[in-house]
């Protein structure tokens, strides 16, 4: 796997050993950031502060920051997942911009000045059909951690029943296995 593109393109991303993640592809990777380059609802990601949830190799908030985002949240609980995470930001030099937090995302514990947020863009790829992306949105809407404006980037699989109550989805996409959905506060 591979940074799709910005300053750090090219640059390959360490993944966890064995199989308890499922890394995004660089194809779908790459279509959901053309969408968010382009969709008119989409805010720009120059200077965005940016949530990956169940980020696995941290591919999609690494992108985000490649192509300009400021600041990314890590959020994962599994140990190898954890580590390809500071693997890759170490091997390209982005601490000042980052954190990890392993905390479960499902019971996400959130402190005042503990993330960066309210967050613009939030990228979720839970484990797929497991319905855990549902706590994480309530989570998400009652700590007021989605900024003015800001969406939600889900990924599940395409026979996934998706029923997010108190969003508005923008775009509805599948691509391969992974149905990714684009929605914001309604």
């Amino acid at each position: 796997m591979r940074i799709v593109s910005g300053i750090l393109r090219g640059r390959n991303i360490a993944t966890p050993s064995g199989k308890d993640t499922r890394p995004t592809s660089d194809q779908t990777r790459e279509s959901i950031f053309n969408i968010l380059a382009h969709a008119d609802w989409a805010p720009q990601l120059e200077g965005a502060i940016v949530a990956d949830i169940f980020a696995g190799s941290g591919a999609l908030g690494l992108e985000a920051i490649s192509r300009g985002a400021a600041f990314c949240l890590f959020v994962e609980t599994e140990p190898k997942a954890r580590g390809a995470i500071r693997e890759n930001v170490d091997k390209m030099g982005l601490f000042g911009c980052t954190r990890l937090h392993r905390h479960n995302a499902t019971k996400l514990k959130i402190a005042p000045g503990n993330l960066r947020g309210p967050f613009t863009h939030i990228f979720m790829d839970p484990p797929y059909n497991k319905g855990m992306w549902k706590p994480v949105l309530r989570r998400l809407k009652d700590y007021d951690l989605i900024a003015e404006n800001g969406i939600i980037i889900l990924e599940e699989s395409k026979d996934a029943e998706l029923d997010p109550r108190g969003f508005e989805v923008l775009a509805d996409k599948t691509w391969g296995a992974a149905r990714v959905l684009f929605m914001r506060l309604a």
